[in-house]
């Protein structure tokens, strides 16, 4: 008996979140800047019931209340019972997650979307040239200032060689002769020499 009452209470717990499920469409949306965007919460099965929308930047994020005003509007169609939000000319800021909630607690999956700036194909190629223009100079203005620093700095290495330089050894005895005796660098000794026993010259 309690197996049965346990498996009633499965049954009518499955029926339920059956009851309260809802559904968004679509899961994802993208689209450029100034387009209408329409995103449908719908609820399973059908039933009346309020909802109200959520918005997002993540689907992990605190949700802020989607306020009626301006570019957006709800729109509620009884005979389907879904609820639908309508943004006009959407902007960059529109971006997000969107979640639908109905009266009873029962979130929806939510919608994400994404709006991309529309660009300009020949103004997006005249930025590219300017901006290779930019990059290439550059390039030669850093070249220019490393030949300039290496230019400098063999100047100024030259200069310390010249200052530090070793003097010459040839011009040493620059001007002085070496006497010659007979042809030869040194003079003949020979005739000079004087036997042992000899008295000298001067004695």
């Amino acid at each position: 008996m309690r197996w049965l009452l346990a498996g009633c209470c499965v049954l009518a717990l499955i029926g339920l979140s059956e009851a309260l499920s809802a559904i968004q469409r679509p899961r994802f949306y993208g689209v450029n800047t100034g387009r209408n965007v329409g995103l449908y919460c719908i609820s399973k099965p059908p039933q009346r019931t309020t909802m109200r929308w959520f918005k997002a930047n993540k689907y992990d994020d605190d949700k802020d209340p989607v306020v009626e005003e301006g570019r957006i509007s709800f729109h509620v169609r009884h005979e389907v019972e879904n609820s639908y939000l309508h943004i006009r000319k959407v902007q960059v800021e529109d971006s997000g997650v969107y979640f639908c909630e109905m009266e009873n607690g029962t979130w929806g999956p939510g919608t994400q979307l994404i709006v991309l700036k529309a660009t300009n194909l020949s103004s997006a190629a005249r930025i590219t040239m300017l901006k290779d223009a930019l990059i290439f100079l550059q390039g030669l203005l850093l070249a220019a200032a490393v030949t300039a620093i290496l230019l400098r700095g063999r100047k100024v290495s030259e200069k310390r060689d010249i200052i530090y330089e070793e003097p010459e050894t040839d011009h040493i005895y620059e001007g002085l002769e070496i006497e010659r005796c007979d042809g030869g660098l040194y003079e003949e000794l020979s005739v000079y020499a004087q036997a042992d026993d000899a008295e000298a010259p001067w004695e």
